[in-house]
């Protein structure tokens, strides 16, 4: 009577609470980023933990192959942080301290160039000289405290203590929780979808957090023994650096191959060599080892992972670019999973 379309109205309410359910998922963003990682940390301890509780004899043993999980990992990442952080550390206050007076070297004449080259490269110096001042000095310097900001997340350490506790969860109680989700859902179809949706996404993220965490090592293993036996300057520095940034799809090992070159350049190592390296490993993992770890999980144009790196960094920082990738590929077997079961298939018609 008062000329109100119901299905517009329909589509306007439906509309209004996706914006508001957008608009809570961004002003929860330091919340839902840290039960994201807990779960992807989860996911990433789950074949250890997996592999020791099928090891352990009797049954009721998740807890306990949980908690040799954690010791295991525990006593990992104090090998790493003691034998391989403290060298990068001690790398980068060497390369603090001998990086500017390097850069204003550069800025000197050169014979053997053209005053077109030489003011061209003074000009380039000059940049690298203020990218740096603006990093208090030196890029590297900011690395440990860098790293400390992004663990904990907005500045609060409790986050470190707390993403553990929250993936010891996720591990424990996961199939308890998945089947809690399957009982509230009363419609068999709808059931059946959902179970199928979790099904994909727990593949997905086991083969995703696989693969980053295999590709990274690949990269410190790689990095480490060629920057070494190739006698370029910080070779742990760089190596433990490119493999950090390998968690941030396209921009992060981009952004690792420019400061190697920088500091390679700087230092008077073969940057030539360290060119050539970047190059082929690039195109190795680009092409033959990212997609065999992968195999059918992430399957994501390459312009669409950029779109999501930048449009997750400029939502949420470092912390939105690590998770844009998983986020978007989750969305993808949503919608492909929805439109596969609205999809009426024709029943075919029987010959008399």
């Amino acid at each position: 009577m008062l000329g109100i379309d119901t299905r517009a109205a329909r589509y306007t309410w439906t509309v209004a609470i996706v914006v508001m359910l957008l608009w809570l998922v961004y002003w929860m963003r330091t919340t839902l980023f840290v039960f994201i990682v807990a779960l992807l940390f989860g996911y990433l301890l789950s074949p250890l933990v997996n592999i020791i509780d099928r090891v352990l004899p009797g049954k009721g043993t998740r807890t306990l192959a949980l908690a040799i999980a954690y010791l295991i990992f525990i006593g990992l990442l104090f090998v790493a942080v003691t034998e391989i952080g403290s060298r990068a550390v001690e790398e980068s206050r060497s390369l603090a301290k001998s990086l500017p007076p390097k850069l204003a070297s550069l800025q000197q004449p050169s014979a053997t160039l053209s005053p077109a080259e030489n003011s061209l490269r003074a000009q380039i110096v000059q940049k690298l000289q203020e990218q740096f001042a603006k990093s208090s000095g030196d890029i590297m310097s900011s690395l440990p405290s860098a790293g400390a900001k992004i663990l904990s997340v907005a500045s609060n350490l409790v986050y470190v203590v707390v993403v553990p506790i929250l993936g010891f969860f996720f591990l424990k109680d996961g199939r308890e929780m998945r089947d809690w989700v399957l009982e509230m859902i009363g419609d068999q179809r709808q059931r059946a979808l959902v179970d199928s949706l979790l099904a994909d996404v727990d593949l997905l993220l086991a083969r995703y957090m696989r693969a980053i965490l295999l590709l990274s090592l690949a990269t410190f293993t790689s990095y480490s023994i060629f920057f070494s036996v190739m006698r370029v300057p910080y070779a742990i520095l760089l190596a433990a650096m490119a493999a950090g940034l390998e968690f941030i799809p396209i921009i992060g090992p981009l952004a690792a191959g420019v400061v190697v070159i920088i500091v390679t350049a700087v230092s008077g190592g073969p940057t030539l060599g360290a060119v050539i390296f970047l190059l082929a490993y690039r195109v190795f993992q680009d092409y033959v080892l990212s997609p065999l770890l992968m195999q059918q999980g992430v399957q994501l144009h390459p312009l669409l992972v950029l779109f999501g790196v930048f449009a997750g960094a400029e939502l949420a920082g470092v912390p939105g670019a690590f998770v844009s990738v998983p986020v978007l590929a989750l969305v993808r077997i949503v919608y492909r999973r929805i439109r596969q079961q609205r999809v009426v298939r024709p029943v075919p018609e029987i010959a008399a």
